[in-house]
C-alpha cells in the first residue's frame, strides 16, 4: 500500500524579545531646541536639554516597559572613521556649544544611573553602535525596536525589527520602508549614495535626485549592478535617462565612496553592551546626585526613580 506523502508544516517562528535601541542625539537636540532655557543646574548652567531628555526617557519606559534597552550617543562628531575617508563628512554642521556638550555628558550619566546600557565610541557614530547592537541582539534572540526618525537607520530593518518615530507615534518594519522612501530597506545606503544626503554633507551623483535614484534601484537593485550595466540606463523610460549613464560613469568612484559613508557599520565595539542589554536596577546614589545637581523637581525625581526600579523618598520638610 502506498502511503500518501506527508505534508511538512513549517515550524512557528521562535518569539524574540524586543531590544529597544535609542538614538540619543535626536532626542537631546529636540529637547535643546524645544524646552525653555529657564532650567539651570546648581552651577548656573542651562539644563533644558537634559530636562527634556529625562522626560522623554520616563515616558518611553512608562509606555513600553522595555526589559532590554541601550542608548547610543555620538562621541565621534569629528573623529569618526568616515571623516578619515571623506574629510567633508558632516563638515556643514557647526560645533555644539559648550552648554549643549555639557548636557550630553549629563544625559549619558543619567542613562547609566537609570540602569540602561550606554553605547558611545570615538570612532563610530550612534548609527553604527545601534547597528552593531542590533546584530549582537539578534544572536541573543532579540528583534530591534529602533527609536529614531532617522531614515539612515531604516537600512538595518529585517524581519520583526521595527523603527519607531516616537514623536509622531509611527512605527514601521522593513516592509514599510518602500512606502516611506521609495526603495527597500536594504537599498537605503545605495540610494543615499546616489542622491546624496544634505544633512551629512554627502553630495551624491550630480544630476541624480531622489526619484531618479529610486527608479534606478528599482530596475538594477544594487549600486554595483547599476555601475556594471550603466550602458543600459539610456533605454529606461524616465526623463533624462540618456544623460544619467555618462554622469554615473564619470562619478562612479565617488558613488562608491559615498556608499562607504552611508552604510552603517555593524562591527563597532559595544563596550558595556558586550555582555547584553538587560535593563538593570538603577544606581540610587548616582541618581540622587544627578537629581540634586540638575535641580529636578519632585515629580521628575519620582518618575526617574520608578524608571530605575528604586524607591523614592521625598526630602523631609524643614
Amino acid at each position: 500500500m502506498t502511503l500518501p506523502p506527508q505534508t511538512l508544516q513549517a515550524k512557528p517562528a521562535t518569539p524574540t524579545a524586543p531590544l529597544y535601541l535609542i538614538d540619543a542625539s535626536l532626542y537631546v537636540f529636540r529637547a535643546w531646541h524645544s524646552m525653555p532655557d529657564e532650567f539651570r543646574d546648581a552651577e548656573g548652567w542651562p539644563t533644558n536639554a537634559v530636562h527634556g531628555f529625562a522626560r522623554f526617557l520616563a515616558e518611553l519606559v512608562e509606555r513600553a516597559n522595555p526589559q532590554y534597552i541601550a542608548v547610543a550617543f555620538d562621541e565621534a562628531l569629528d573623529s569618526c572613521f568616515r571623516n578619515r575617508i571623506y574629510p567633508a563628512y558632516k563638515a556643514n554642521r557647526p560645533p555644539a556649544p559648550d552648554e549643549l556638550r555639557r548636557q550630553f555628558a549629563q544625559c549619558k550619566a543619567l542613562c547609566r544611573a537609570l540602569g540602561f546600557v550606554v553605547l558611545a565610541d570615538t570612532e563610530y557614530e550612534a548609527d553604527d553602535l545601534i547597528g552593531s547592537a542590533l546584530v549582537a541582539g539578534r544572536a541573543r534572540a532579540h528583534h530591534g525596536v529602533i527609536v529614531s526618525a532617522d531614515k539612515d537607520l531604516s537600512q538595518l530593518l529585517e524581519g520583526a525589527d521595527e523603527q519607531w518615530d516616537y514623536a509622531r507615534g509611527v512605527r514601521w518594519t522593513a516592509a514599510g520602508v518602500r512606502d516611506r522612501h521609495g526603495v527597500e530597506a536594504h537599498q537605503i545606503a545605495d540610494y543615499l549614495a546616489l542622491c546624496g544626503d544634505a544633512v551629512d554633507n554627502i553630495p551624491g551623483v550630480p544630476g541624480i535626485g531622489s526619484k531618479t535614484a529610486a527608479s534606478l534601484l528599482h530596475h538594477f537593485r544594487t549600486l554595483d549592478a547599476l555601475l556594471a550595466r550603466s550602458d543600459e540606463i539610456q533605454f529606461l523610460r524616465f526623463r533624462g535617462a540618456g544623460q544619467v549613464g555618462p554622469k554615473l560613469r564619470q562619478h562612479a568612484d565617488a558613488a562608491r565612496l559615498y556608499r562607504q559613508l552611508t552604510t552603517i557599520a555593524c562591527d563597532a565595539p559595544l563596550g558595556e553592551g558586550t555582555t547584553g542589554f538587560a535593563r538593570r536596577t538603577g544606581d540610587a546614589e548616582a541618581l540622587h546626585a544627578l537629581c540634586e545637581a540638575l535641580r529636578f523637581g519632585p515629580l521628575t525625581r519620582r518618575r526617574l526613580h520608578s524608571v530605575a526600579g528604586l524607591d523614592y523618598a521625598p526630602p523631609a520638610m524643614a
